[in-house]
C-alpha cells in the first residue's frame, strides 16, 4: 500500500507582490501616456483641429461631383473654413464612414471644427437655406436687378443685365427661394422656366387669339402699367387692340418711364415728342419689346379684351377709369378729372 505524502502549498507571496507591482507600473505608464496624449491633443485642437477664428459663417461652399478628399480639403482651407488640409485628410481616413465626401452646395450657419465639417460633408448635411426674393408684378428688368442686388450678396447686376435686358417681359414676377450662391445665369433660367410654366395653361387661348406671344406680352406689359383692376385692364385692352387694328397711335403714357430710365421728364413740355421706338404717341403699332414683366392678370386681360364703343381712357387721381368715344369727350374728361 503506497503512502500519501503531503505537498506543501506554493508560496505565492512574492509572486503576488511582483504582479501587483507590475500592474501598478503599467497603470502608471498608461496614465502617463494618457496624460501625455491629452496634453498633446490640446494644442492640436487649438491650433489645427478647431474652426478658424474668422470662420466665414453662412457662406456657400460647393463640393463638385467627383472631388477627392484632398481637393475638398484644399478648397476648405482656401475658403478659410479649415486650419489644416493634412489633418482633414488624416481624420477622413481614421474616422469611420468619413472617406467619401458628398457633392453639392453646403451652407455653414456656425463655426465648425474639423470633425464637424467631416461629419456634415460625409453625410450630405447641406443645410442651405434659400433666400426669399419677391419680384412684384410690373417690375422691369433693371428693377429686378436692384432687388436681387439687395438680397443676394454675390449677385453681379452688370453680368445679369448683359443677358436679362433681352428678356424683358419673360422673367415671371413671383416669390422665389434662391440659394445664396446662385449664378446670374441660373437666376434667369429659373425665372424663365417659371414664366413658361405659368403660361402653359394659356397655350390654347394664345393660339386662338391669333396674335404672336411677343405681341401679347408687350400688350400685357402696357396694361400692367396703365390699369390696376382686372376689369379696367380688359377694357383698356379692348381699346388698345382696336387702335392697333385701325392704325391709330396707342398713346400710352406708361412707356415714358421706360424711355427715360429714371431721368426726369415733362410730358407737357415737349418730352411727349421724344424720339424713341417706344414712344407710342409718334409711332403706331406696339413698342418693339415689353416695358415690364407683367403678371398673369395682365396677360389674361390682353387675351380677353372687352369690346366697347370707346377709343379713349384716362385714370383720375383716385385711380378711377373714365372712358370717351371722341377726342373732344376725352379732353373734357381731362379737364374735369385731372384739371388739364
Amino acid at each position: 500500500m503506497s503512502e500519501e505524502h503531503d505537498i506543501p502549498p506554493a508560496d505565492t507571496y512574492f509572486s503576488d507582490r511582483f504582479a501587483a507591482k507590475k500592474a501598478v507600473r503599467w497603470y502608471k505608464i498608461a496614465s502617463v501616456l494618457l496624460a501625455g496624449g491629452c496634453v498633446a491633443t490640446v494644442p492640436l485642437y487649438l491650433f489645427l483641429w478647431r474652426a478658424p477664428a474668422d470662420f466665414p459663417q453662412d457662406m456657400l461652399f460647393v463640393v463638385p461631383a467627383g472631388a477627392t478628399v484632398e481637393e475638398v480639403g484644399r478648397a476648405l482651407s482656401e475658403a478659410n473654413l479649415l486650419r489644416s488640409e493634412f489633418w482633414f485628410k488624416v481624420w477622413s481616413h481614421i474616422l469611420p464612414g468619413r472617406r467619401i465626401i458628398k457633392s453639392g452646395e453646403y451652407q455653414f450657419a456656425e463655426s465648425l471644427s474639423i470633425f464637424s465639417l467631416l461629419n456634415k460633408l460625409s453625410r450630405g448635411k447641406f443645410e442651405v437655406v434659400p433666400i426669399r426674393v419677391t419680384i412684384p408684378e410690373g417690375t422691369s428688368v433693371r428693377q429686378i436687378a436692384g432687388i436681387l442686388e439687395e438680397k443676394l450678396s454675390r449677385f453681379d447686376s452688370v453680368r445679369f443685365l448683359e443677358t436679362a435686358l433681352r428678356k424683358e417681359g419673360y422673367l415671371f414676377p413671383d416669390t422665389y427661394g434662391f440659394p445664396k450662391g446662385i449664378s446670374e445665369q441660373e437666376l434667369l433660367e429659373a425665372m424663365q422656366k417659371n414664366f413658361e410654366k405659368r403660361l402653359a395653361p394659356f397655350s390654347i387661348d394664345i393660339e386662338r387669339f391669333g396674335k404672336s406671344l411677343s405681341d401679347i406680352i408687350v400688350m400685357a406689359s402696357l396694361l400692367e402699367e396703365e390699369a390696376r383692376t382686372s376689369e379696367t385692364r380688359r377694357q383698356v385692352a379692348g381699346i388698345l387692340w382696336k387702335r392697333l387694328r385701325i392704325g391709330m397711335p396707342l398713346q400710352v403714357d406708361a412707356v415714358f418711364p421706360y424711355i427715360f430710365q429714371g431721368k426726369p421728364y415733362n410730358l407737357t413740355n415737349g418730352d411727349l415728342k421724344v424720339e424713341s421706338p417706344y414712344n407710342t404717341y409718334i409711332h403706331t403699332g406696339l413698342p418693339p419689346t415689353p416695358i415690364t414683366n407683367p403678371g398673369l392678370d395682365s396677360i389674361r386681360a390682353a387675351l380677353t379684351p372687352i369690346e366697347t364703343k370707346y377709343f379713349y381712357y384716362l385714370s383720375d387721381k383716385s385711380g378711377t377709369m373714365h372712358y370717351a368715344v371722341t377726342h373732344d369727350e376725352h379732353l373734357a374728361n381731362r379737364a374735369k378729372y385731372l384739371g388739364k
